[in-house]
């Protein structure tokens, strides 16, 4: 992006305003003047330390008008569970084989789902697969027996997030030609995921800041009062 485009983009944005919702939607959506389909992203700052164990944010949200996105979905599974997860539309399906194409190098994957039982054999993957935020792990539901759900969710919209070292959890939470409405949808979905996700060790302000962009324009911060979440 040229400075000059970045320049124009920033105009009508001013960088200290926390925006409404409403309003920074529309601020990010008349921006994304890209050549294609730009997603949407969210950063949140949160108040806590994600080097003690009970400050650590992770877990999954189904994003109620989905990504934007076709995932490709690999499922490491066996006999019944492997046949399952095929009809379920799985793009990958294996054990030990597939392990040994991954330790290979070759991760065809944007997502990666394994039955209990083959958590011992995948286990010898996290080094592949752990830097890529690809580790199949029961809190965000990606090592369980429902193999066919879990394919469901990851291929209809489901979301991982996890809480980076300053504090900062990020997501996609769209398209910009989701529309104001689905993308508010959405962006709620995913801050309220977040909130429920609170550790016990989190002390004082939990949401701190908040801000979306999409792919090539800039970030417009956003007022966390200005999202109505569910009690928890």
């Amino acid at each position: 992006m040229s400075g000059k485009r970045i320049a124009k983009a920033r105009e009508g944005i001013e960088r200290t305003k926390l925006y409404p919702i409403a309003e920074a939607i529309k601020l990010v959506r008349e921006r994304a003047s890209a050549k294609f389909d730009e997603t949407i992203e969210i950063a949140l700052n949160l108040g806590v330390d994600p080097k003690h164990a009970d400050q650590m944010v992770r877990g999954v949200v189904n994003l109620p008008n989905g990504t934007g996105r076709t995932l490709r979905v690999a499922v490491f599974a066996r006999g019944a569970k492997a046949d399952e997860a095929k009809a379920a539309g799985a793009d990958v399906v294996g054990a030990e084989e597939l392990v040994s194409i991954v330790q290979g190098g070759t991760i065809d994957f944007d997502r990666c789902i394994a039955t209990p039982d083959m958590m011992p054999l995948v286990g010898r993957l996290g080094k592949v697969l752990g830097p890529r935020g690809l580790m199949p792990n029961p809190k965000v539901g990606t090592v369980t027996m429902d193999v066919a759900a879990a394919v469901v969710a990851s291929k209809g919209g489901a979301v991982e997030f996890r809480v980076e070292k300053a504090g900062i959890v990020q997501g996609s939470v769209g398209k910009a030609s989701f529309g104001d409405e689905k993308l508010a949808e959405n962006i709620t979905a995913f801050v309220d995921a977040v909130a429920k996700a609170k550790p016990a060790g989190a002390k004082g302000s939990y949401l701190q800041r908040m801000a979306i962009s999409s792919t090539m324009g800039p970030g417009v911060k956003v007022d966390p009062s200005s999202i109505s979440l569910t009690q928890h």
